[in-house]
């Protein structure tokens, strides 16, 4: 047992090699023969590859297990990569890239310890060795110190923290439901458009008979390059003019400016000024991504701006016929070390293009499901963000929880 001054008073640091407190077993890997997938002998556990965020997802069986972790257990993957930690649901079959460390003791709470080791794997990675092959000793396990409240403190904190993980894990239900409706819809109403009965072929697929297909150049005014104003110039950077390359396009829309450029870095570049509420596609790094832009804003040259004919068609409707032919857009790069897409070839993309005020109905739709995915993305963020700072104030003991009396 260690002491430590910073520490609550009733809390100890504890080695893992503590057999009063923990069994460690070190994986090994039964030979390949013995590997099956028709469910005979126990789930098999070979490293991270298996791992989910709590708990592991076995692909394959092993029908004559050597080392054996059971229900509750807590695994790390000691092999690289290192420091990931998951528990164990059922008794499991763990090979050379994972090690089970098991409560033996009533002063010990799984629960706590997955989560300690969970807050700890930066220390984790830190106790590695090996130059290419990065991997953890059954010898730097045992060496590895804890901080270890009293037994009704561990199992609070844990139950605080699971039910944080409990509120994540269903948003993270939510997030796949919207992410297939998304998908089912995407392919529906793209392909087959609202309550059409008859189809006609084309050269792109069947599409229904109203509508038509054009190529992306047939629906554009003009298309527009971009550059980057030279970095070591400061007289060109933190002007008024927002500026973006292809890094900044994550969501839908673009509202802000990813930097900001003066006149004179306009001037002196190759970079263009794309006018509000048209298409902004990557077409050199992160080729097919898009947007539609909500404020003027200039690009860099991994992206061309696309000025929309709006007689024809609407930039909500366009995003997603272009994200849904992503691979098409993908298709058309050129180049060695750095692929682009020439301009020319972006135009000649044909897309099925149905009439204006069907467009803005499968624009609204797919629309709002996607607004509903990214509110859940937010909250997802948000609830982690508050699991990372309950983790780092109840498992430093920095904050105490208060106990049932």
């Amino acid at each position: 047992m260690v002491k430590s001054e910073k520490l609550p008073k009733e809390w100890e640091l504890v080695h893992l090699g503590n057999n009063k407190l923990f069994n460690i077993i070190m994986g090994q890997s039964p030979p390949s023969y013995t590997y099956n997938e028709i469910r005979k002998g126990l789930p098999f556990l070979q490293g991270k590859m298996d791992f989910g965020e709590i708990y592991p997802s076995p692909i394959i069986y092993c029908s004559n297990p050597i080392k054996i972790a059971k229900r509750n257990d807590i695994l790390i993957s000691v092999r690289a990569p290192v420091g990931e930690v998951n528990i164990s649901i059922s008794e499991v079959c763990i090979g050379r890239g994972l090690s089970s460390i098991r409560c033996n003791s009533n002063k010990a709470y799984y629960w706590f310890l997955f989560y300690y080791l969970k807050f700890s794997r930066h220390k984790l990675e830190g106790i590695s060795s090996g130059s290419t092959f990065k991997a953890i000793r059954k010898n730097d396990v045992e060496k590895f110190i804890i901080t270890l409240p009293p037994l009704p403190e561990q199992q609070k904190i844990a139950e605080i923290l699971m039910t944080v993980d409990q509120a994540i894990e269903k948003v993270d239900e939510a997030i796949k439901k919207h992410q297939r409706l998304k998908k089912g819809l995407m392919h529906e109403l793209l392909t087959k458009g609202i309550g059409h009965k008859e189809f006609k072929e084309t050269e792109i697929g069947r599409i229904p008979k109203e509508w038509r297909v054009y190529k992306l150049g047939d629906i554009s005014l003009n298309t527009l390059g971009g550059g980057t104003p030279s970095t070591s110039n400061a007289e060109y950077w933190d002007g008024e003019i927002a500026w973006m390359t292809s890094a900044h396009i994550s969501d839908r829309e673009i509202s802000t400016g990813q930097r900001y450029i003066t006149e004179q870095g306009l001037k002196n570049s190759s970079s263009s000024v794309v006018p509000k509420d048209n298409l902004i596609i990557a077409t050199r790094v992160g080729i097919g991504k898009a947007a539609i832009n909500r404020i003027d804003i200039s690009i860099s040259q991994d992206l061309t701006g696309v000025i929309i004919n709006k007689n024809k068609s609407i930039p909500e409707f366009l995003y997603w016929i272009l994200i849904n032919n992503k691979n098409k857009i993908k298709y058309l790069a050129q180049g060695s070390t750095i692929k682009g897409i020439l301009r020319e070839e972006l135009m000649k993309i044909k897309l099925p293009l149905p009439p204006i005020t069907e467009q803005k109905k499968i624009a609204e739709i797919l629309s709002t499901v996607d607004s509903r995915l990214e509110m859940l993305r937010k909250r997802k963020g948000k609830l982690e963000k508050v699991k990372k700072g309950l983790m780092n104030d109840l498992l430093t003991g920095r904050k105490r929880v208060k106990l049932d009396s």
